[in-house]
Formats: structure tokens, sequence, C-alpha cells
């Protein structure tokens, strides 16, 4: 079940990435993968500064905050491109 609410975080922030970056959605599949990533990639941003995020909410705003972070490194390397 654990896996199911993951999946469906990322999902759900990897949407809200998307559409508070400007230009930074990639459509359905590639917003759930950058959702995932931008999970873990938040999750560990968030521990650096000693944050701790917990429940439904708090994984959703950690998991929006990596994606947008994904989402903007991304952007900078395909700038130079």
């Amino acid at each position: 079940m654990n896996f199911i609410w993951f999946i469906l975080i990322g999902l759900v922030s990897g949407f809200v990435a998307g559409k508070l970056m400007r230009g930074g959605g990639f459509g359905l599949v590639v917003n759930l993968i950058v959702g995932i990533i931008g999970g873990v990639l938040g999750g560990w941003l968030f521990s650096l500064l000693g944050i701790s995020a917990g429940g439904l909410i708090g994984s959703l705003i950690t998991s929006v905050v990596g994606a947008i972070v994904l989402l903007w490194l991304v952007g900078l390397i395909t700038r130079k491109s």
C-alpha cells in the first residue's frame, strides 16, 4: 500500500511542479518520473537542512520542492546546450 501512495504522491507532485515551473511540464509519464525523483531529491535536501516533514502533506511538499529543483536543474542544463 505504501508503494501506491509513493506513486500517487509522485504523480501529483510532478504535475504540480510542471505547472509551477513555466515550460517544465513534459507529459504525464515524465511528470510521474520527475515527481518520484523529486521526492528522493527533496527528502535528501530537507535532511541536509534538518527539516523533517511527516504525513501525507509533508511528503507532498517535500516531493514538490524536490521536483521543482529537478526541473530547474534540467532547465539550466538544456539552456546551455
